[in-house]
């Protein structure tokens, strides 16, 4: 079974980004609540935290983390939606996974360029 050889359809596609933006969100999970409680220490603490983070090199991570965020989001809306009869023929299923797929990389990309200026 070679997967790079099977075409995926665009549904299955926004699916498996859904489990993948998940996992990626449920690992930062502690990093996240580590760094928001070491911001809450004081303003010298914040100003620390907001350097570091303000590394370039960091710049990859953030594009995983918008990305992972909005596609979660955008793609979870587009199920609940289904869920409630809205979207559901293919056509129509279709194109809501198209929208989620450029929506989460146009966040992404406007994030990075945001956090380069």
């Amino acid at each position: 079974l070679n997967l790079f050889q099977i075409r995926f359809p665009v549904g299955a596609i926004v699916s498996i980004g859904h489990r993948v933006a998940g996992v990626i969100l449920l690992s930062i999970l502690p990093l996240s609540v580590i760094a928001l409680e070491y911001s809450l220490g004081s303003a010298a603490a914040f100003e620390r935290l907001r350097d570091t983070l303000s590394a370039y090199w960091l710049s990859p991570l953030l594009f995983v983390v918008a990305w992972s965020s909005t596609h979660h989001v955008l793609g979870g809306l587009r199920h609940m939606l289904m869920d409630i009869g809205i979207g559901y023929r293919l056509d129509h299923s279709r194109a809501s996974a198209r929208a989620v797929i450029a929506g989460g990389l146009m966040v992404a990309c406007g994030a990075l360029v945001w956090w380069l200026i």
